[in-house]
């Protein structure tokens, strides 16, 4: 029998995931109910736990899941290396900047993609729905005409539509204010667009 504020905060937890296909931090719980510190918010969630009603499993930061969704839930950790530019193309140096943990049969991801996480800033990919602040899951792996991609173009970094005229590749802003990128030199895709995460999804673990 769980109490009024851990109902409350089972159908937040439910909410929140089924939005955003990640559980909340502890932050944003407190912040949510207005708890005095993060402590009770972990109380809260000790509680749920040793009802049942939540399952944490060992090892990843933040995977709490419902016992019904286990036999589904995949969790996996994507590294993300920092920003990329959706506007003109931007120094190609990236670190990696923590990862996201994420369900990836919820998004769609295949369990055996090579995968990586990308920031966006710019605004050249507007029309694609792509917007400053999202995240952007890529896959290593050959493009297709009319993919979105992470592209090194002559030095620098960016993130464009791939299109082939003539059998020569260049890139294709998604915003009528951009040019597009044709290689002076080279063009080198270093992954392709298989996931896109909002900003507010964009959560380090």
């Amino acid at each position: 029998m769980l109490t009024k504020r851990q109902e409350e905060l089972r159908v937040f937890l439910k909410k929140f995931h089924a939005e955003t296909g990640l559980m909340p931090s502890t932050r944003e719980i407190q912040a949510h109910f207005g708890f005095a510190s993060q402590t009770a918010a972990v109380s809260h969630l000790r509680a749920l736990e040793k009802k049942g009603v939540i399952n944490r499993i060992a090892g990843k930061a933040r995977a709490l899941v419902f016992p019904e969704d286990l036999e589904r839930a995949e969790i996996v950790d994507i590294p993300i290396y920092g920003h990329i530019a959706a506007g003109m193309a931007a120094d190609a140096e990236q670190e990696q900047d923590g990862c996201l943990s994420i369900d990836i049969t919820s998004i769609g991801i295949p369990r055996n993609a090579k995968t990586f996480a990308l920031r966006v800033r710019g605004d050249s990919m507007i029309d694609a729905h792509i917007v400053s602040g999202d995240c952007v899951v890529l896959e290593f792996r050959e493009p297709r005409n009319g993919d979105v991609v992470a592209a090194l173009i002559d030095g620098e970094t960016t993130l464009k539509r791939y299109m082939l005229k003539r059998g020569k590749p260049y890139l294709k802003a998604e915003n009528e204010m951009f040019p597009d990128l044709i290689p002076a030199r080279e063009l080198v895709v270093q992954g392709v667009m298989i996931a896109l995460l909002r900003q507010g999804d964009c959560r380090v673990a």
